[in-house]
C-alpha cells in the first residue's frame, strides 16, 4: 500500500450511508478507513411545518431554497414523496443553494441543480449570497436540528426573509464496537476525520479524549470550534468543504508531524 497516508488507520465517525466518499478518499492515499457510525439521522416528529414550507415552495413563494446537508436532501425527498412528487417538481424554478459540494452532489442525484454552492461552510456562503431583488424576498432554509445560525443570521442581515425549518434530527447511534474503542484509546488509530459538530460531540462522549499524537482533521471552522470546545486538539482544518480537501489537509499534517503507522495490537 502506497500514498502519503500509507498504513495509517483513520477514524471516520459518521453514518455508514454517508461515508463512501471518505472511504474512497482515504484509500486513494493508502490509509485504512475505520468507519464507526456514532450518530444517525431520523425524521422530525411532526412534519407539519416542513410540509407547509414545501407547499409554499411548490407554489413559487420562495426566491431561494437553501439546503444544509445531504441528510436534508433525503428528508426533502421523503416529504415530497408523501405527495407523490419528485423533489425537482416541488422546487420548480426556485433557485437552490447548497452549503457544501457534498450537498450539491446529493441534490444532483435527485435531479436538482444547485445554483450556488458554498465551499467553506455556512458563514462563507452567507458572504457570497446575492442581495434580494425585492424587499421581503423569501428564502427557505432546510436543516438538521443541530445546525448553527450562521447562514440564517447572515441572510437576514442581508435583507432576506428566512423561513428556518428543521428537516431532520441528529441522534446518537449505538455504542462503538469494543475493538474500535480500544484502538482509539491505545493510539493504534492515527487520525480522525471530523465532519460536523454532532460527530465531534459523539466522539468525545463515546470514545473519549484523543491520545497524544492522534491527529484530528476538521472539515470547516464550525466543526473545528466544536472540537476545541470539547477539549479535542485540532491538527488541521480543510481549506474547502470537500472530502478530497479534508484528506489532503490530513496528509499535510501527517507529513509535518512525521507520523508513522502504528502497529495494531
Amino acid at each position: 500500500m502506497t500514498g502519503p497516508l500509507a498504513g495509517l488507520r483513520v477514524l471516520v465517525p459518521r453514518p455508514a450511508s454517508g461515508s463512501a466518499d471518505a472511504e474512497a478518499a482515504l484509500r486513494a492515499v493508502g490509509a485504512e478507513p475505520v468507519v464507526v457510525p456514532l450518530v444517525r439521522t431520523e425524521a422530525v416528529d411532526d412534519p407539519t411545518v416542513l410540509d407547509s414550507a414545501l407547499a409554499d415552495l411548490r407554489a413559487g413563494r420562495y426566491a431561494w431554497l437553501a439546503v444544509t446537508s445531504a441528510a436534508a436532501v433525503g428528508a426533502l425527498v421523503g416529504r415530497a414523496l408523501e405527495t407523490a412528487e419528485a423533489l425537482g417538481d416541488v422546487v420548480g424554478r426556485t433557485k437552490v443553494a447548497a452549503v457544501g459540494p457534498a450537498t450539491a452532489r446529493a441534490l444532483a442525484t435527485v435531479g436538482v441543480t444547485a445554483d450556488l454552492v458554498g465551499t467553506s461552510g455556512a458563514r462563507a456562503l452567507a458572504d457570497v449570497w446575492p442581495t434580494p431583488e425585492v424587499a421581503g424576498a423569501r428564502v427557505l432554509f432546510t436543516r438538521g436540528d443541530l445546525a448553527g445560525p450562521e447562514l440564517v443570521d447572515g441572510l437576514r442581515a442581508g435583507g432576506w426573509a428566512v423561513d428556518d425549518v428543521v428537516a431532520y434530527r441528529t441522534v446518537p447511534a449505538g455504542p462503538a464496537p469494543d475493538d474500535v474503542v480500544a484502538a482509539w484509546r491505545d493510539g493504534s488509530i492515527s487520525a480522525a476525520l471530523l465532519t460536523s459538530p454532532s460527530t465531534v460531540r459523539a466522539l468525545a462522549a463515546r470514545l473519549g479524549p484523543a491520545p497524544a499524537g492522534t491527529l484530528l482533521a476538521c472539515i470547516g471552522p464550525t466543526t473545528a470550534d466544536a472540537a476545541r470546545d470539547a477539549g479535542l486538539p485540532v491538527a488541521v482544518v480543510a481549506p474547502e468543504r470537500t472530502m478530497t480537501a479534508l484528506v489532503g489537509a490530513l496528509a499535510d499534517a501527517v507529513a509535518a508531524a512525521d507520523l508513522e503507522p502504528k502497529e495494531t495490537p
